[in-house]
Order: structure tokens, then C-alpha cells, then sequence
């Protein structure tokens, strides 16, 4: 079986906000300042986006066929968002994998679904519901309830929003590293500071966190042995330790479970 696991980093979309507001004569961070503003009296106090006003900056994933594992991020610093999103549903036309995330389901595949929207992004692998395929009428990308698409987070809480929890959390529970330094509410600050590498590297490590948590539920409904999970985790262990790059370093340094 080949597993993808996958996570997105996002940033106001400030061409859509300049659009829907009519604030051209605003810079970017002018822009950004007013759609929080806008949105936390819609919501109450939140300054979180709406889904259609995110720009994806980051899609990390991890690839794991039964002969390999890896762990990268789509595209280069400078690509744009299309490219990333064209390279994330190439992977899935390639391989037809086991799609993994931590909230898939509630942020990151609807922020993708708009984006491919907006850029006219081609997926029909992705989108088949059965009318292409057969087998995907009862397994597919689309449904909540379908294995195709795994969304821990959703499923460790029962499908019940009042159960769910952080994936920082729960990998700090597990002794996996969970967050080191950065978190999403600093990704626009070090967007606008021209970080684009630290986001890179920290969306990384939150799908590196996301494919462990994955190994352990895999773990306790009996789809692995403990042996097996054993071997999963030393296979993380040495190809982490082969790349030698700091934030994986620092990642091995922070996993404290066996």
C-alpha cells in the first residue's frame, strides 16, 4: 500500500482580499490587517480565514511505498502556488495512495479544493467518485467515512468535533516531537520576513508528527504488529539521520518514543 501523508502552510490571500473589498490602494500587509479585521467581527473574535482566503505557501508530504520512505516539500521556495498543487495531484495520479492528514478534512483539503479552483487544477483522479473507476464508488477521496482519504484527527475523535485535539498534542503525548519553535499563527509574520525556508522546514515536521501518529493508530487496530511499528520507526530514524538536515536533526533530537 502506498501511504501520502500530506500537510498544508497558508498565508492571507491578499489578491482575493484586495478583490472582495475593493482595497487597491493598500499594500499587502494593509490588505492582511483588514481581512482579519473583517473576519474576527464576523466570527465573534476569531481572525482565522474562511477556507477561500487562504494561499497555500507549503504542501510538505510524505511518501511511504513498500520499498521506500521519504520526506519533502513540494517544489521549490519560489514556485507558485499552482505548481505545488499540480505536483500534490500528480503524486496522487502516480501512486493512488493512501492519503493521511491531521484535519484533512476540515482545513487542509478545502483550502486545496478553492486553490485548484481558482488556478483551473486538473484532478480527476482525485474527484472520482466511481463514475472513472469502480472500486473508488465505494472507496474514495470524498467521503468522510471512506478509508482513501484518513483523517486522524477525525477518526481518533469519533467524528465528534467536541472530541478533537491538536496534533501538537497528541504528538507530544506520544513522545514524538510535535511543535519546535514554530506554529501556524507565525507563518504569516515569517512569510512577510521572507522566510519561506523555516515554513517549508516546519511544515515538514508537522507531516513527519502526523505520518507517526498514523504508525501508532495503525499500531492499535491491529493493521501492524508492535515489531512492525518498531521497524516503521527505525526506517523514520535512519532516513532522517542519512539526510542531515538541521531541522531533522533537531527533530530526531526531540523524539523521545521508542
Amino acid at each position: 500500500m502506498n501511504i501520502f501523508v500530506f500537510d498544508i502552510e497558508t498565508v492571507p490571500d491578499v489578491a482575493s482580499g484586495r478583490r472582495l473589498y475593493g482595497l487597491d490602494e493598500l499594500d499587502d500587509k494593509n490588505v492582511a490587517r483588514v481581512m482579519f479585521h473583517k473576519r474576527a467581527a464576523e466570527s465573534g473574535g476569531s481572525e482565522f480565514l474562511r477556507h477561500h482566503l487562504h494561499r497555500i505557501v507549503a504542501i510538505s508530504v510524505v511518501l511511504r511505498t513498500p520499498d521506500k520512505f521519504k520526506v519533502w516539500t513540494l517544489g521549490d521556495s519560489d514556485s507558485p502556488e499552482s505548481e505545488l498543487l499540480q505536483r500534490f495531484f500528480d503524486g496522487i495520479d502516480r501512486f493512488t495512495p493512501t492519503l493521511v492528514s491531521w484535519n484533512g478534512s476540515g482545513f487542509d483539503l478545502p483550502v486545496i479544493h478553492y486553490r485548484s479552483l481558482l488556478h483551473g487544477i486538473s484532478a480527476p483522479r482525485y474527484w472520482d467518485t466511481g463514475n472513472d473507476n469502480r472500486d473508488f464508488k465505494w472507496n474514495n477521496y470524498m467521503s468522510r467515512f471512506h478509508e482513501r482519504h484518513t483523517d486522524v484527527m477525525d477518526v481518533l475523535a469519533g467524528y465528534q468535533p467536541r472530541a478533537v485535539a491538536r496534533l501538537d498534542d497528541i504528538s507530544t503525548m506520544l513522545g514524538f516531537p510535535g511543535k519546535m519553535g514554530m506554529d501556524g499563527s507565525k507563518v504569516w509574520d515569517s512569510f512577510q520576513d521572507g522566510n519561506i525556508e523555516g515554513i517549508r522546514n516546519y511544515c515538514e515536521s508537522d507531516v513527519l508528527n502526523t505520518y507517526l501518529v498514523y504508525q501508532r493508530f495503525e499500531l492499535i487496530r491491529g493493521r501492524i504488529n508492535a515489531d512492525e511499528y518498531r521497524r516503521v520507526c527505525e526506517q523514520v530514524r535512519t532516513v532522517l539521520a542519512q539526510e542531515d538536515k538541521p531541522h531533522l536533526t533537531e527533530f530526531l533530537d526531540n523524539w523521545q518514543a521508542t
